[in-house]
């Protein structure tokens, strides 16, 4: 049982984007807060939630499947309660991949948005998350930095290739797993997450040629 966070988008709504957060994070910490006002701007509304494990206090992720259910509950408590006539699912490194193992499975959405993916564990680079990407048919905005110790560049690259059209991936220079760039960059935080927000921006835009239906299963959840 987990509650959520809604928030309109700041302008006209394109869709409804359902943001999962990572395994050391929750839908209010520091990275999430930051991201939140730039999705809106980007004619997101936004909902946010907890995994079970963060509901608890615990610090130690829940394992996938109970994730995945937890995720798709959620998923259809919005469909419930807020009725979006397009919906995109993902979130921020264990969220979106998450999302992401759904979409492959088939769970109906218009979209992904994934935020600094995580492809392999750090200074495991030999150990791919990658398997499923190929069975998702839905389109996919992946974003992360070129300083990601979770994905290292030129092996998403490669994976990239290998993927249907619809995925469309974008490099945030000198920015790491947290969309955090070092001091000694041109620019700050701040103007990496403009950027994130321009690209989601443009990418959302294009998402009214799609006609995904909204449908799948899940349980209602209330808090």
């Amino acid at each position: 049982m987990t509650g959520w966070l809604y928030e309109p988008a700041s302008g006209a709504a394109k869709a409804l984007f359902i943001c999962a957060h990572g395994a050391g994070g929750h839908m209010a910490d520091r990275g999430m807060q930051a991201i939140a006002p730039r999705l809106r701007q980007s004619g997101l509304d936004l909902l946010r939630f907890n995994f079970p494990y963060r509901e608890k206090g615990s610090r130690r992720p829940d394992p996938m499947p109970v994730l995945k259910s937890s995720f798709t509950s959620i998923v259809e408590r919005a469909r419930r309660e807020l009725g979006p006539a397009k919906l995109i699912l993902g979130g921020r490194s264990m969220g979106g991949r998450v999302a992401s193992l759904l979409a492959a499975e088939g769970f109906a959405c218009d979209g992904l948005l994934l935020l600094a993916y995580p492809l392999h564990p750090a200074g495991k680079p030999e150990k791919l998350r990658d398997a499923h990407l190929g069975r998702i048919k839905v389109p996919v905005l992946c974003v992360n930095g070129t300083n990601d110790a979770l994905c290292r560049r030129e092996l998403m690259d490669a994976v990239a290739q290998t993927l249907n059209a619809a995925w469309e991936m974008h490099w945030l220079e000198e920015a790491d797993h947290s969309f955090h760039v070092p001091k000694s960059s041109a620019r700050d935080d701040n103007a990496v997450l403009d950027e994130l927000a321009e690209v989601t921006q443009r990418w959302v835009s294009r998402l009214g040629g799609y006609s995904a239906p909204i449908s799948g299963s899940g349980l209602f959840l209330s808090r």
